[in-house]
């Protein structure tokens, strides 16, 4: 009777233990493909760099991925980790980290790396599409914004961005149109100098003509004749006028984020060519201090200043400048 129960004890026992460990099975493998997997991934796309580079260099790093339609979750979630550790979070447009976050999220609403992802990269692309208002890119800086929007439509950083692109716009719209007006202005004003000239160089030969001819009428009879085929002096030649070319639309540098995170500051001499339109070509960096550390930041700057041309009496003509670009901190 004793054995009996005892065996019957040891069966339970058993069934418990094999119970048990099947469950604890089932539970590792549920973490593994709900918790591990999915946070190992995120901290793949955590470990790229968050700070945000220039829109040039990210979209020369990488070409845009073939059929993106086409791939898979895990594909989409590799290429956005990859697009955040070349620092390409919202630009160039269809390469970019939050594209790729959102077309995970488009099929899988509830995908916890990317909505992570995008939660955590937001004040960054946000920052990015703040750099292209002031460098006044509107039409890159409208589509990132609405991109921001897409990840998180209700953020009030986003209503100061769209206040921010709008009054910069408008800004922007009033200086092109005072220095249409000054330039118009100018070239009204050399029109005027020159029939102003003009009518001065032809008083002056009027009045040397009139002075031979009255040379000629004064002269003995006999000499009238070879005094009368004598050519009049010729007019002095009018001075040549020059106007320097004038800064009408400058771009900000962008303080570079290696620069920014050591503390550094400086300056860049850079020689550039205005051309007869008025656009800067051959911009190269002359003298800097430190060496190649704002290089790249103030040519960047230059390419995308526009001019006023330098004129020679009225006509433009291509002439070669130098401007010191300061890099400080607090300013």
């Amino acid at each position: 009777m004793f054995t009996t129960q005892r065996r019957r004890a040891q069966g339970a026992v058993s069934s418990s233990l094999l119970f048990t460990v099947i469950i604890v099975i089932a539970i590792a493998a549920a973490g593994w493909f709900l918790v591990i997997r999915p946070h190992m991934q995120a901290v793949k796309s955590d470990q790229a760099p968050k700070i945000v580079v220039p829109k040039e260099s990210a979209s020369k790093a990488a070409p845009s991925p073939a059929n993106v339609s086409a791939m898979s979750t895990d594909q989409l979630l590799a290429e956005a980790a990859k697009a955040v550790s070349e620092e390409r979070l919202l630009a160039p447009a269809g390469n970019n980290a939050f594209e790729f976050y959102l077309k995970v999220l488009e099929r899988d609403p509830n995908n916890a790396v990317a909505k992570q992802a995008l939660r955590e990269t937001f004040p960054f692309g946000a920052n990015e599409a703040e750099q292209e208002i002031n460098n006044r890119n509107f039409n890159e800086a409208q589509r990132e914004i609405n991109l921001l929007a897409k990840a998180d439509p209700d953020n009030y950083t986003l209503t100061i961005l769209r206040s921010k692109l709008d009054a910069q716009r408008k800004t922007a719209t009033k200086q092109q149109q005072q220095a249409q007006a000054a330039l118009l202005a100018q070239q009204q004003a050399a029109q005027h100098r020159q029939q102003q000239a003009a009518a001065a160089r032809r008083k002056q030969a009027q009045a040397a003509q009139e002075a031979v001819s009255k040379k000629a009428a004064e002269q003995p009879k006999n000499q009238t004749a070879s005094t009368s085929n004598e050519a009049p002096s010729a007019p002095s030649q009018p001075k040549v006028q020059i106007q320097d070319a004038v800064l009408i639309n400058s771009v900000q540098a962008r303080y570079p984020r290696t620069a920014l995170r050591r503390g550094q500051q400086g300056w860049v001499q850079v020689q550039f060519t205005v051309d007869t339109d008025g656009k800067v070509t051959k911009a190269r960096v002359v003298d800097a201090r430190p060496k190649r550390v704002f290089d790249r930041a103030a040519l960047n700057a230059v390419d995308r200043w526009k001019f006023r041309p330098a004129l020679r009496n009225g006509q433009p003509f291509p002439v070669t400048m130098s401007r010191r670009i300061e890099f400080k901190l607090n300013q």
